[in-house]
């Protein structure tokens, strides 16, 4: 009886033993790829695949962070919106459908001429993680060129819709000089949570380099952002574009998302 608790014993420690060896082997092959592939996205070590990842957030110690809104559909709040930030002196970023674009295009100029910047969040707002990698250069280039023909600026940014994105997709935009940009701190405005919801929501998250999703037609995103800017400023944070915020190279992106300065 003894002899078979021995042997049992012996093959429990082996199993612990290659299991250690697939995790230091894992770990290896994630440092060698970070340091090593040209690449400006991290890659990340799941199961037996490693995925791209787009920017969630910041790796910076100076409370330089970004607030961006997404367009897709109207525009009853934009002035408003676009109020209240000159009231602050705080520059957003945009990120806007080609269809809205297209329809609202006296706002694409407005933004522009108020000091803020736009990136694409497609041309049709579909679901891009299930579209073919040529649908997906599609999406890119007609909704960036469709920005870029009224505002004469260079799009640098991307927002996938509904935050969903492939190692397909975030590759495509690489190639179109896009930076694939997500979000750390999610105001959920456009559930129409009031605005003391929204802003306690965004002034518990936030940290130096978060960035800050809402939409420019969320109900109570207007009265949200008062409280928001006041008492973020207040606490020494500073508001930029997403450009502003981001590194353009020798970048790496850990598992979490960050951005980091590539050391």
């Amino acid at each position: 009886m003894s002899l078979y608790f021995t042997k049992s014993s012996s093959k429990d420690k082996k199993a612990v033993i290659k299991s250690v060896l697939a995790i230091i082997f894992s770990a290896v092959i994630i440092i060698i790829c970070s340091v090593l592939s040209g690449a400006e996205v991290y890659t990340v070590y799941l199961g037996k695949a490693l995925k791209k990842l787009p920017i969630y957030r910041v790796k910076r110690e100076d409370k330089e962070i970004s607030i961006s809104f997404d367009c897709a559909w109207g525009t009853e709040y934009t002035d408003a919106i676009l109020d209240v930030m000159d009231s602050y002196n705080v520059k957003c970023t945009f990120f806007a459908v080609q269809f809205w674009v297209e329809k609202y295009g006296d706002y694409v100029k407005k933004i522009y001429e108020r000091g803020h910047e736009m990136g694409t969040h497609s041309a049709t707002h579909s679901h891009m993680s299930k579209l073919s990698e040529t649908a997906i250069k599609k999406e890119l280039e007609t909704s960036s060129r469709a920005i870029e023909s009224i505002s004469g600026r260079k799009v640098e940014l991307f927002r996938a819709p509904f935050g969903e994105y492939t190692d397909t997709l975030i590759e495509v935009a690489q190639k179109l000089n896009l930076y694939t940009v997500q979000w750390d701190v999610d105001s959920l405005d456009w559930k129409n949570l009031s605005a003391e919801q929204i802003s306690e929501r965004v002034l518990k998250r936030v940290k130096s380099g978060s960035i800050i999703l809402c939409h420019n037609n969320g109900l109570h995103t207007k009265d949200a952002l008062p409280i928001i800017f006041s008492q973020l400023i207040e606490r020494g944070y500073k508001f930029v574009p997403i450009s502003e915020l981001i590194y353009k190279d020798n970048y790496v992106i850990d598992a979490s998302g960050e951005q980091q300065p590539k050391i």
